[in-house]
């Protein structure tokens, strides 16, 4: 039922195109793992393996054959999203981060004056038993850290406020 896949906008190392259910048809594509493929596209064999972004589902790394290429991947709705102003706005309202889940905090990176960019870690959040990075989704500048290591934290608390 490949017919029923959207068009994605596919960008790769700053080469945008379209990926549609006809140009997935015409590859012959086998899962070696949940990161390693074999393609067949054109009478060329590919040997692909996949670098996940833990930070975004749409945009990852795919080695092909030895050599790396950046990938964002854009459905209809993320294309009109973009279209309408949406992402710039979202970035542009964050004034504050909170803690996505009552924890520790273990450590804090970051410091009142800092510049920091999109992906940047913040600060070390333990919950569960597990270490949880919190990174920045956006370019801002720390405006003030309203936690300490060791200080217990609970679900939407602030930890950091941006300018």
């Amino acid at each position: 039922m490949m017919e029923n896949y959207p068009t994605c906008k596919v960008t790769v190392n700053d080469f945008e195109f379209d990926i549609d259910a006809t140009t997935i048809q015409q590859a012959d594509i086998l899962p070696l793992s949940p990161t390693h493929l074999h393609i067949i596209l054109h009478h060329k064999t590919y040997g692909v393996r996949i670098l996940p972004n833990p930070e975004s589902e749409k945009m990852f790394s795919v080695e092909v054959d030895g050599e790396i290429f950046s990938v964002d991947i854009k459905d209809a709705f993320d294309v009109k999203l973009d279209q309408m102003g949406f992402k710039t706005v979202s970035a542009r309202l964050i004034k504050e981060v909170k803690a996505p889940m009552p924890g520790l905090v273990l450590e804090v990176v970051v410091q009142p004056g800092q510049e920091v960019v999109e992906g940047d870690k913040l600060l070390i959040l333990s919950a569960m038993k597990m270490e949880n990075s919190i990174l920045i989704h956006t370019a801002a500048t720390i405006k003030k850290v309203c936690v300490a290591p060791g200080e217990a934290v609970d679900k939407g608390q602030v930890l950091i406020e941006l300018e």
